[in-house]
């Protein structure tokens, strides 16, 4: 391990603070991102397979001024290593210390060789490394030991996506104590139970079925026929609703497990104001502005 590396988890685990965020693409918009940074979240992070450009990245950045942005994840498939590690280069000009670069294979029903991705991610991250892209500024997206163990060896660490806190402890005891540790955790600031359910559903609907977060949760224990869009215990088990306590209760208990930064998805009750949820995010994780 290098002490850039180690110096680099040293420093982002003191700068990011506990809390970041997730964003689908399309709602990372340059407004959302600079009020996040406003409100004092430690990072943002944007979803929905980036292009190589980065241009949707480079936007965030322009827009805000402290906080870290990312890309959670740039899809090994569908944006080159090389395009990629030249953007890279000029956001870490522009914006130097500010962008992480999240790769991941993405879902293997969408592209056939992402079945096997552990030697096309090895690839992928030597043309980085070849291209100036340093680790410390890269994280990988890993659910299974395989891949979480090269994000300890390769990366800052791993970033997680649609796993409930039980796999985030399993991940801290594949890392070890040095690499970062960065899931998702989907959230409504909904008290209903049905209500906090029927707004976190169809943003679900999709992964279930898809091999590979279903042979995650499988792997954890969790039985074939529980894994359901319809069965609210899974749906309570992955996403966290509720009032104040209740959600920063559930963002906690994924620090409690070995988190270093829980990246909170805002789901957004349709018509609510998306500004107006994040600011209240903010107020129930106690964040420095959040009021």
């Amino acid at each position: 391990m290098s002490a850039e590396l180690e110096a680099e988890r040293t420093r982002l685990r003191e700068t990011l603070g506990p809390y970041g965020l997730w964003r689908r693409g399309p709602d990372a918009t340059a407004e959302f991102a600079a009020e996040a940074d406003r409100l004092g979240f430690g990072s943002i992070w944007v979803g929905g397979s980036p292009p190589a450009d980065l241009a949707g990245v480079e936007a965030l950045l322009a827009a805000t001024e402290r906080i870290v942005v990312a890309t959670g994840i740039v899809n090994i498939w569908t944006a080159d290593a090389t395009a990629i590690a030249d953007s890279w280069a000029r956001l870490e000009e522009r914006y130097p210390g500010r962008f992480i670069l999240g790769v991941g294979p993405g879902h293997p029903e969408r592209v056939e060789q992402a079945a096997r991705p552990y030697g096309p991610l090895v690839e992928y991250l030597d043309v980085l490394e070849t291209r100036g892209v340093p680790p410390h500024r890269i994280a990988l997206a890993a659910l299974g030991d395989r891949v979480l163990a090269l994000a300890g060896e390769r990366t800052l660490g791993a970033h997680p996506y649609f796993v409930p806190p039980l796999h985030t402890a399993h991940a801290r005891s594949v890392l070890g104590p040095s690499p970062l540790l960065l899931p998702e955790a989907r959230v409504t600031l909904e008290s209903d139970a049905a209500r906090a359910r029927e707004v976190l559903r169809p943003g679900m609907t999709m992964y279930f079925p898809l091999q590979n977060y279903r042979r995650n949760l499988l792997r954890l224990g969790y039985a074939e026929e529980w894994l359901s869009v319809e069965n609210d215990a899974a749906i309570d088990e992955i996403a966290t609703w509720g009032d104040a306590a209740a959600v920063r209760a559930g963002l906690d208990a994924h620090l409690e497990a070995g988190a270093d930064h829980v990246l909170a998805q805002l789901v957004v009750p349709e018509g609510a104001d998306p500004l107006a949820e994040l600011r209240r995010l903010a107020q129930a994780l106690d964040l420095a502005s959040g009021g």
